[in-house]
């Protein structure tokens, strides 16, 4: 028979995901093993390999994850304006530098397969993001609006690289900083 799935085995699973983004970012993705996951986690290799058959395994794990988190926050944000979907995204983020250092760094490691359906997750974020902003800006060609929605997450994204919890401002004053900053320019276009 079969043995079934321990009572815990969903909270090990995230925590171990948790630890091996931490780590895998910290070290490159390419210059990152299972082996230095596991001591990363404080587990041994092969409960790393209990849940996840190779490294491309547990990245692709991570990302689907965090993005499929960040399109459930967009999309639970989408009818609350742009100041609402900026502190939604701002707030998705939080506790999440890792995973969003690998979204952006180590996504194009993965088979063109396992991509596909990270990118159409991607691709959904900046759909709703550009509604947005095309409430906001009003009708602009294709290509404007597609650079104003990047130009959006560009203020969104980066926050982690330089703010520092507990220094400067608030994620919450930053969240509305961003939201007064965007739509001042979003009605000057």
């Amino acid at each position: 028979m079969a043995r079934g799935l321990a009572r815990d085995h969903d909270e090990k699973r995230r925590a171990l995901r948790k630890g091996a983004a931490g780590y895998f970012a910290a070290h490159g993705f390419d210059r990152a093993s299972m082996a230095g996951a596991a001591r990363a986690c404080g587990v041994s290799k092969a409960l790393i390999y209990h849940y996840w058959g190779s490294k491309e395994d547990l990245l692709f794990d991570i990302l689907e994850d965090h993005l499929g988190a960040l399109v459930e926050v967009v999309e639970g944000a989408k009818d609350e304006g742009m100041r609402g979907l900026i502190r939604a995204i701002l707030s998705a983020y939080e506790d999440a530098d890792a995973e969003h250092k690998l979204q952006l760094d180590a996504l194009s490691v993965l088979p063109h397969d396992r991509q596909a359906p990270l990118i159409a997750m991607q691709r959904r974020l900046v759909e709703v993001m550009t509604d947005a902003v095309q409430q906001e800006a009003g009708p602009q060609t294709p290509d404007r609006l597609r650079a104003l929605a990047m130009s959006v997450f560009g203020i969104l994204n980066w926050f982690y690289m330089w703010h520092r919890p507990g220094k400067g401002v608030s994620r919450e004053e930053y969240a509305a900083l961003a939201g007064d900053f965007v739509l001042s320019g979003l009605k000057g276009v």
